[in-house]
């Protein structure tokens, strides 16, 4: 499996320009240790700077980096062994970061890329599509009119793109369709409130969608802001959905029209939803839970579960509460 590059890393920075840089109060024993990247914390290496959102600090040791933001009230100490950075907004600061960090490809640096590359003359290949330098597809592409790839994505073979679809910072499997008018791999929705300017936090993700996934037309699946966005194997798709950043969706699963789920929920395999549900944000879908349409899922949902409802709740209790409402009713 290939592993290509969409972005530049600015770095290494030194402790002392990262914490001038979101007006830090810096907690260290070396203040030129170098900073090599910025990642979750799950994703952190020693030499990578983390962030902490809540005040978590039991499981600390749990965590590989050495490099913490966290904000004033936390009460993790330096006196661990670790460099901590403290701000008033942990949020703000991680925006800021992640555009001193990293940084888009310029139209020169794409130039400089090998030409697009193709295993097999594809099926069809329109001459109105424009593939970006240092894609690399596999047999029988099949790329329609108005089809948009940006630089050094990944497709597997047999894969067909609808019409004008755009496809950015991705890696796609084997036997992938996707339909028209979509856009997969841009940035998601994250960013910092701060007057009298948001401050967007860069999404250094991709998509990764593996094999036999099929996604309908007018679809948009963000790219992961710290971590992947990823579609399982075999998962159906239908028109108009939407993914947003750091969302793990498993295999075997189905979504109907207009599904919406929010940022970092983590859905299981062979789940099944209604058309227009909505899933909330930072929850787990446990596998082969079945979702009715219109419902709207907030909290985290175990195994096996079949719900209806918002806030959803179990099918047959609902429709129990349903029927028992309805009869309270005056004729």
């Amino acid at each position: 499996m290939h592993n290509p590059e969409f972005h530049r890393n600015l770095g290494p920075f030194t402790l002392r320009q990262i914490a001038d840089f979101i007006d830090a109060k810096l907690e260290c024993n070396d203040e030129n240790f170098l900073i090599n990247d910025f990642n979750s914390t799950d994703k952190a290496s020693k030499l990578d700077i983390t962030f902490l959102v809540n005040d978590f600090y039991d499981n600390i040791n749990l965590i590989e980096s050495k490099t913490f933001i966290v904000s004033n009230s936390n009460r993790i100490s330096s006196n661990t062994g670790r460099n901590i950075l403290r701000v008033e907004n942990v949020h703000l600061a991680v925006a800021k970061l992640s555009n001193k960090f990293f940084d888009s490809y310029s139209e020169n640096l794409i130039s400089s890329l090998k030409p697009a590359f193709f295993n097999r003359e594809c099926k069809l290949l329109d001459n109105s599509a424009i593939i970006s330098n240092g894609s690399i597809f596999g047999k029988n592409a099949n790329i329609k009119s108005g089809v948009y790839v940006g630089h050094n994505c990944v497709f597997g073979d047999n894969v067909t793109i609808g019409n004008n679809t755009i496809i950015t910072n991705s890696i796609i499997g084997d036997n992938v369709k996707i339909g028209r008018n979509c856009s997969i791999g841009q940035p998601g929705f994250g960013f910092a409130i701060n007057s009298p300017s948001n401050e967007n936090i860069f999404h250094k993700g991709r998509v990764i969608m593996q094999n036999n996934v099929q996604v309908g037309s007018n679809c948009c699946i963000d790219r992961g802001s710290f971590k992947d966005t990823i579609i399982g194997e075999n998962t159906y798709m239908d028109n108009m959905c939407h993914i947003a950043h750091n969302v793990q969706i498993g295999r075997n699963c189905v979504f109907a029209g207009c599904l919406g789920v929010a940022g970092s929920a983590k859905i299981g395999d062979f789940v099944f939803t209604g058309g227009q549900v909505g899933i909330a944000g930072h929850i787990n879908i446990g596998d082969r839970v079945k979702i009715a349409a219109q419902s709207g899922v907030f909290s985290s949902v175990d195994n096996d579960e079949n719900l209806m409802g918002s806030p959803a709740i179990n099918r047959f209790k609902y429709i129990k509460n349903f029927k028992k409402n309805d009869r309270s009713k005056p004729n």
